[in-house]
């Protein structure tokens, strides 16, 4: 039974950790500490396996972790003393580059928006998840995810330029 457990939890979790990284590596900027806070996150979620794994919703189980453990690490003092910079002299930046352009801009700007914030966006618009499954996840109300999202957008148009479609614009779409 033993060994059927932890094969069961190496399966999900080789098959759920690109996935949480990709997720971790946006948030927080850098791939070393994304790689930390997932495996941080798989191990809280193998003490709770036996339960998850009946639940039948492993996946949610484990996103709802990470955005747990990611909240929990920015909250750290001593995070705060730390200096972030872009680029090191002599190396090049940890993690895949961030392409010039568009995609660039749009990437830098959702990075710069405060932790709560962040947490709505990527899992309301890069993980397609819905309002309820957003507020479970962190934990809060339909209405802050709603009121989080809005500020947001706010906030990600102002600092692109973007502006609000006109009503025929948006009866096209």
């Amino acid at each position: 039974m033993a060994g059927e457990l932890e094969a069961s939890f190496d399966a999900f979790a080789t098959a759920a950790a690109p996935r949480l990284r990709r997720l971790a590596r946006t948030w927080c900027r850098d791939a070393h500490r994304a790689d930390d806070l997932v495996q941080e996150a798989l191990e809280r979620l193998w003490s709770a396996w036996p339960r998850v794994r009946a639940d039948g919703n492993p996946a949610a189980y484990a996103r709802t972790t990470l955005v747990r453990v990611l909240v929990s690490d920015a909250r750290r003092p001593w995070r705060r003393l730390e200096v972030v910079q872009d680029l090191l002299p002599d190396r090049s930046p940890p993690g895949p580059p961030v392409s010039e352009g568009e995609d660039g801009r749009v990437l830098e700007a959702v990075r710069s928006l405060p932790p709560r914030q962040r947490a709505v966006v990527l899992l309301r618009y890069a993980e397609d998840q819905s309002v309820a499954q957003v507020a479970e996840a962190l934990g809060c109300s339909e209405g802050t995810v709603k009121s989080q999202a809005s500020r947001a957008l706010g906030t990600l148009r102002a600092r692109l330029g973007a502006t609000r479609p006109t009503s025929s614009e948006e009866a096209v779409l």
